[in-house]
C-alpha cells in the first residue's frame, strides 16, 4: 500500500452527467463512465475526481445535496457505482469524490426539520438569527463577487439563515458536534464502498464567522478530526481541499501534516495566466518563490482550468484587467467581475505551441497535475450558455451524432455540445485525435508518460533558478530519487539562457517541444524555441 500515492498521481476531473451516456437518455451515467475507463487509463490517468453525484434538486450542478447516501438516479444506482469502483481498480485508477458539506440543499431532510421548530434537534445543524442581520456585502455568487446579503428570511422558521453561496444552499453549522458526527458517517459510508478520499468543497468557508457561531479557540481541530477519521477508516485515503487563499494561509490547512493532504494551488494558477498574458515568466516565478516548501506528506494540486470560472481575485485590479484584455476581451467572456468563463484552448486561440507550453507547465510545476475532462483534446466553451455552464459542455468523443456523447435527440442533451466554429466536435474529438500521430491527445499521453517515469517532478524541494531572462521560467526539484529541471519560454521569440548549477554533469534531456542539442555541462546554456519547453533529468547516482 502506497500511502503517498497522491504525490505522483495524474488526476482527471469530470462530471458524470456530461461525460458519456450509455442508455441514450441524453445524460451521462456511471455505466458510460465505466466503459470509458480504458480510454482514461491509456491516457495515463491514475485518479478520477468525480464532481457531486448525490441526490440533488440540481440547482447548482449537484453541489446542492439533498441526501448524501443516495445517488442522482439519472446517473445510475449504487450497484452501478460499485461496478465502476471495481472496474477502475482493475485498470489502476483510484476515485475521489466531491464532498460538499459547507452547505446542503434547502430540500435536505435536516433543513426541512430545522425549519419546523426551534426545539428540533436539527435546528442547530444550520445557522440562524431571529433578528435581521446587517448585510455584510460578501456574497460569493452576486455579480462582482460582493454586494449581496448572505442571509435569507425563512417564513416557516420565522428566522434568518446564513448561506455562503446561493440562497437555496443553507450553510451547515460545522461547529456543531452532531453535524461533525454526520459528516463522519458520510465519509465512513463512501470509504467502505471503496473511494480513495474526498475533495473538500469550499473548505475555508466552513470556518467563516457566521452570525453567533462559536468555533472555539482552534476551528481547524475539526479538520484534524476529519483527517484522523479518514486515515483510521482507510490508511491511504486522502483529503484534497479547495482553499482559494494566499500562500501564507495554506499552512493553516495543512497543519502539522495532520489536516489536508492536498490543496489546490489557486495562487500560482492566477499568476500563471498573468505570465501567459504578458508573455513573460516573472509573475509565475515570483508566485512560486512565495510558496512554502512542501513537507513529506503535503502536496499542492496544480491545474490550468477547473469547472468554475477562472477566478483571478489574487491579482491586483490592473493585473486582472491585463488578463481580461488578453483572454476575455468581451464582457460575455467574464463573470462575477473577477473571472473568465472560457476554456484554456480557446483563451490561447487554439495556438498549439502555447497550449503545449501551458500543459508542459501543468506537468512540471511543483505538485500533482489535475486535468479537467476535454483538456486533453483542446475542447472549447459555449458562451451562449449561462454563467459557468459555458465550460461544462458535454465530452466530445467523435465527429458523429452529438459528438459520440449520446444517441439522444440533441434537444434532450443534459448540456450543450459545442457544434460550431473551430472547437466544434466535428473538428475536435477523441476519435479523430487517436488516429492523428501528432494530435494534442497523443502529445498529452506522451507528456503524462514522461511525468510518471520521472517521479522527481512530484517529490522533494523545489527552487526557481535565475536565468537572467524574464521570458524564461526555470525551476528544479530535488529528492532522494534524483533531480528534475524544466525550462519554459513564455515568449514568441527564440531564446538561449544560461544556468549556474553546482554540479551540471550528466544532465539529460527527456522531453521537449523539439529535439535540442544535449545539455552542455561546460557552458550550461539552454536553447528554447518560441514558446519552447524542455524537461531535463539527473539520476540519483550522480547527486
Amino acid at each position: 500500500m502506497n500511502k503517498y500515492w497522491y504525490k505522483n498521481a495524474v488526476i482527471y476531473c469530470l462530471d458524470v452527467e456530461t461525460f458519456k451516456d450509455s442508455n441514450g437518455d441524453g445524460i451521462g451515467d456511471f455505466e458510460g463512465l465505466k466503459n470509458a475507463l480504458t480510454y482514461l487509463s491509456s491516457l495515463g490517468v491514475t485518479c478520477l475526481w468525480l464532481m457531486p453525484f448525490f441526490d440533488t434538486p440540481n440547482e447548482d450542478d449537484g453541489y446542492d445535496v439533498r441526501n448524501y447516501y443516495e445517488l442522482d438516479t439519472r446517473l445510475g444506482d449504487l450497484g452501478n457505482f460499485t461496478e465502476l469502483l471495481d472496474a477502475a481498480e482493475e485498470v489502476g485508477i483510484r476515485i475521489l469524490i466531491d464532498l460538499a458539506v459547507n452547505h446542503t440543499s434547502e430540500k435536505h431532510f435536516w433543513f426541512q426539520e430545522a425549519r419546523k421548530s426551534k426545539k428540533s434537534k436539527y435546528r442547530d445543524f444550520y445557522i440562524w438569527q431571529d433578528e435581521k442581520p446587517e448585510d455584510d456585502g460578501e456574497n460569493m455568487m452576486s455579480e462582482g463577487g460582493s454586494g449581496g446579503s448572505n442571509w435569507k428570511y425563512d417564513r416557516k422558521a420565522k428566522a434568518w439563515y446564513y448561506h455562503t453561496f446561493f440562497p437555496h444552499q443553507p450553510d451547515l453549522n460545522i461547529s456543531n458536534k452532531a453535524v461533525q458526527k454526520e459528516i463522519f458517517r458520510i465519509m465512513h459510508f463512501w470509504l467502505k464502498l471503496g473511494v480513495s478520499g474526498f475533495r473538500m468543497d469550499a473548505a475555508p468557508h466552513m470556518f467563516t464567522e457566521k452570525g453567533q457561531v462559536d468555533f472555539g479557540e482552534d476551528p481547524h481541530e475539526i479538520f484534524r478530526n476529519f483527517r484522523e477519521f479518514v486515515e483510521t477508516q482507510k490508511r491511504d485515503a486522502i483529503l484534497l481541499a479547495e482553499v482559494d487563499l494566499e500562500p501564507e494561509k495554506y499552512q493553516k490547512f495543512f497543519g502539522d501534516e495532520d489536516q489536508m493532504h492536498m490543496l489546490f494551488n489557486f495562487y500560482v494558477n492566477n499568476y500563471l495566466f498573468l505570465s501567459l498574458a504578458r508573455q513573460e515568466a516573472t509573475p509565475i516565478a515570483k508566485a512560486l518563490k512565495e510558496m512554502p516548501q512542501p513537507q513529506e506528506k503535503e502536496q499542492m494540486a496544480i491545474f490550468i482550468r477547473n469547472h468554475d470560472e477562472l477566478n483571478l481575485d489574487k491579482l491586483s485590479e490592473e493585473e486582472m484587467q491585463e488578463v481580461f484584455e488578453a483572454f476575455a476581451p468581451d464582457e460575455n467572456m467574464q463573470i462575477f467581475g473577477r473571472g473568465i468563463r472560457r476554456r484554456a484552448a480557446s483563451m490561447l486561440n487554439n495556438d498549439r505551441k502555447r497550449i503545449e507550453l501551458t500543459y508542459s507547465l501543468l506537468f512540471t510545476l511543483p505538485g500533482t497535475p489535475v486535468l479537467r475532462y476535454g483538456e486533453e483534446i483542446g475542447m472549447g466553451e459555449d458562451l451562449s450558455m449561462e454563467g459557468r455552464d459555458s465550460v461544462r459542455t458535454v465530452m466530445q468523443w467523435s465527429s458523429g451524432k452529438n459528438g459520440g456523447f449520446s444517441g439522444a435527440d440533441k434537444k434532450d442533451l443534459i448540456k450543450n455540445i459545442v457544434s460550431t466554429g473551430d472547437f466544434s466536435y466535428k473538428k475536435i474529438n477523441v476519435q479523430d485525435q487517436h488516429r492523428e500521430k501528432d494530435s494534442l491527445l497523443n502529445w498529452m499521453a506522451s507528456a503524462i508518460r514522461f511525468r510518471k517515469e520521472f517521479p522527481e517532478f512530484g517529490w522533494g524541494s523545489y527552487e526557481v533558478l535565475d536565468t537572467g531572462d524574464k521570458r524564461v521560467l526555470a525551476h528544479c526539484r530535488k529528492s532522494d530519487k534524483g533531480m528534475a529541471l524544466a525550462f519554459h519560454n513564455f515568449s514568441g521569440e527564440e531564446v538561449t539562457v544560461k544556468t549556474d548549477l553546482e554540479d551540471p554533469a550528466d544532465i539529460e534531456d527527456i522531453f521537449g517541444d523539439d529535439t535540442y542539442e544535449n545539455f552542455d555541462p561546460k557552458t550550461q546554456k539552454v536553447k528554447l524555441n518560441s514558446y519552447g519547453y524542455r524537461w531535463l533529468h539527473k539520476r540519483k547516482k550522480y547527486i
